[in-house]
């Protein structure tokens, strides 16, 4: 580094940890909302009979929720946001791996990647041979990427930039990456909202997203939410849109954003409508989660699911 620079930058080191904090907060208060959402969501892989009482009576499950890979693989994006700033590829590709931890639900795809990631494969060279050479177009990157739309809020164009490269390193398709931008954009929104005041319906909360997404089933498939008709139940969007029971990102995002949108005040609203949709909860759940928390804050998430969701480790809020 240029011995100017790195004097200006000492000289001037509280100033820019001040100016870093800022955005740290908010992802740390994205991370909030998506893991409880996960850990919340991961509870209801149930029987069918079990799961519509447990949705009708609003029974909550008992503690502890533990969380599963979507919350896994957000505590690493939070981490090289607080040691760098920014997304770098080859340090978020080396803490994926390097936490990766199979009984915490990971896909059959996402277990080979970590797994040759952590064997030496470059993380480019593993990704982009998923399915084929297709790359995968699966949910993972959105799952995971609420607390980059946070950090980068008051930029939606570094928004798209850090959440397509933080997507790239297991979703080269497209698609996949589509989801995780579509997701970041959310999430910015969703706090750029709430910091104006405003409180728009759910068809233009979608709406704010759609511009920013690249032209595909991801883009067309939020059009297709953004048209929904408010009275639609629930059941009905779930089938129209998908649920995530295909664990794609096309058939995951558009659905997790209209849950978002029809209660973007609401935490604790969003999550139940979002589980009652079915397929794929805890990671709908965590999507959601992760954007309603920044529009609601951290007191609209009840304390009784802060409490019963497993407590998150130390090493992502340290650091080095």
């Amino acid at each position: 580094m240029n011995v100017a620079l790195a004097n200006y930058l000492e000289k001037n080191k509280d100033f820019f940890m001040v100016m870093h904090s800022l955005p740290l907060e908010r992802a740390r208060l994205a991370l909030e909302g998506l893991s409880v959402g996960d850990a919340f969501g991961e509870r209801f892989f149930l029987p069918q009979e079990q799961f519509d009482i447990q949705i009708q009576t609003r029974q909550l499950p008992p503690p502890i929720w533990r969380y599963s890979d979507d919350t896994q693989m957000a505590l690493s994006v939070l981490w090289v946001l607080q040691q760098h700033g920014q997304i770098k590829q080859a340090q978020l590709a080396a803490s994926f791996a390097e936490h990766f931890d199979p009984s915490r639900g990971y896909g059959p795809g996402a277990q080979r990647l970590l797994r040759s990631i952590r064997e030496g494969q470059n993380w480019q060279e593993a990704s982009s041979n998923m399915f084929e050479g297709q790359g995968s177009h699966g949910n993972g990157a959105a799952m995971r990427v609420a607390p980059i739309g946070a950090y980068f809020a008051d930029d939606l164009e570094r928004v798209i930039f850090e959440a397509a490269r933080s997507a790239e390193i297991t979703h080269a398709h497209p698609e996949g990456i589509a989801g995780g931008i579509a997701v970041a954009v959310a999430s910015a929104q969703a706090w750029r909202l709430m910091q104006s005041g405003e409180r728009p319906t759910r068809s233009a909360f979608i709406e704010r997203v759609v511009p920013f997404v690249p032209v595909g089933k991801v883009k067309a498939r939020l059009l297709w939410a953004s048209q929904i008709a408010e009275a639609t139940p629930v059941e009905t969007v779930a089938k129209m849109l998908g649920n995530g029971i295909q664990i794609s990102a096309a058939d995951t995002v558009p659905f997790a954003l209209w849950c978002a949108g029809e209660h973007l005040d609401n935490y604790e609203e969003a999550l139940w409508l979002t589980a009652q949709g079915g397929g794929d909860v805890d990671t709908t759940c965590a999507i959601v989660g992760g954007i309603v928390a920044l529009y609601s804050g951290r007191t609209g998430i009840p304390p009784f699911w802060l409490q019963a969701r497993e407590a998150l480790p130390d090493w992502p809020f340290t650091f080095q």
